[in-house]
């Protein structure tokens, strides 16, 4: 039986939000005055967030041209080419060409542009290396605009937005902290308002994510792979029956629970081997396994190599993207 009291599913998706974790951030403040164009080339498995603080901009990517207000931000989600304009089919100079300003070691500051009309734009690039965050960044869109509208969520995103234009306005010690913090929470707040929203979220993995029941437990799962998990559980945690549960989770995800809570902990476990220096049997524990042997067996069968291979190897797999597939 299905409890009919369970949240939205839109509260699910947002549940799994707060495992999201880029790294590699830089951020920058654009002073620019009209007449100007930026290019922005592709730049593989980066994320870039534009939010217009003050004035207005053209945006195009792809065959599609967008005005950007002030309060307006664009995420460009897997780092594919895109421009910024004062206004239409102005010439551009690429992004790296800028002149720029090193303010501190992840904070930029450029001023770019003629003698015209000025917008104020603040910027921020990051890499989606964290497994779950690059699986949900390759269900999204390449592009997700957030304009201000009078909701609640929108109120939320501008007082965040109304915070970094003071940040960036007034450069005080301790500024550039408060601004990448800021730009984090502003793409938790687009990615949020995306999930709520759109129509393409509701396919694949994103679905699952939504689901008021599913998603609940996809987010457990992500968020305790060490727990000693039985379908039983799972099934509980969804206020479903097992072979409901069971039922539907394949046919949202087309793989059964344990096998994608499997390919999740070996995901994780491949990851941590790659990019850390915790002892194997400590991973083993970590993601679920009593015994470094059984972890051993399973990891081998799963990626082709022993634990002991893949961090000698200190290389992580081509696509560190994780799916379904994986499991």
């Amino acid at each position: 039986m299905v409890n009919p009291s369970l949240p939205p599913a839109t509260v699910s998706a947002g549940d799994s939000l707060h495992l999201l974790r880029f790294t590699g951030a830089l951020y920058c403040r654009a002073d620019l005055t009209a007449p100007w164009g930026v290019a922005f080339p592709e730049i593989e498995r980066c994320s870039m967030l534009s939010v217009v603080i003050s004035g207005r901009c053209v945006l195009e990517i792809g065959d599609e041209r967008h005005t950007l207000e002030a309060g307006s931000a664009a995420l460009i989600t897997r780092g594919v080419p895109y421009r910024l304009l004062s206004s239409p089919d102005v010439p551009t100079t690429g992004l790296f060409d800028l002149p720029s300003e090193r303010i501190g070691e992840t904070y930029d500051r450029v001023r770019f542009g003629g003698a015209g009309e000025r917008t104020q734009i603040a910027h921020a690039a990051m890499i989606a290396d964290d497994p779950l965050t690059a699986r949900l960044v390759a269900e999204l869109p390449d592009l997700i605009r957030v304009d201000a509208s009078p909701d609640s969520e929108s109120d939320a995103f501008g007082m965040v937005l109304r915070l970094l234009a003071s940040e960036a306005q007034a450069l005080d010690p301790g500024g550039e902290a408060v601004m990448t913090r800021l730009a984090d929470v502003l793409v938790i707040h687009v990615l949020r308002q995306w999930l709520r929203t759109s129509d393409e979220a509701s396919t694949r993995w994103l679905a699952a994510l939504r689901d008021p029941h599913v998603g609940h437990v996809l987010s457990r799962m992500h968020a305790e792979p060490e727990r000693h998990w039985t379908l039983a559980e799972l099934a509980r945690q969804a206020d479903m029956s097992r072979s409901a549960f069971a039922e539907r989770f394949a046919v949202l995800l087309g793989v059964p629970p344990m096998r994608y809570l499997a390919g999740w902990r070996l995901h994780q476990a491949h990851t941590a081997l790659t990019t850390t220096a915790e002892p194997v049997a400590s991973i083993a524990r970590r993601v679920g396994y009593r015994s470094e042997s059984a972890f051993g067996r399973a990891f081998k069968r799963h990626h082709g190599a022993s634990p002991g291979a893949v961090r000698r190897s200190g290389r992580a797999r081509p696509d560190s993207r994780w799916s379904a597939a994986d499991c």
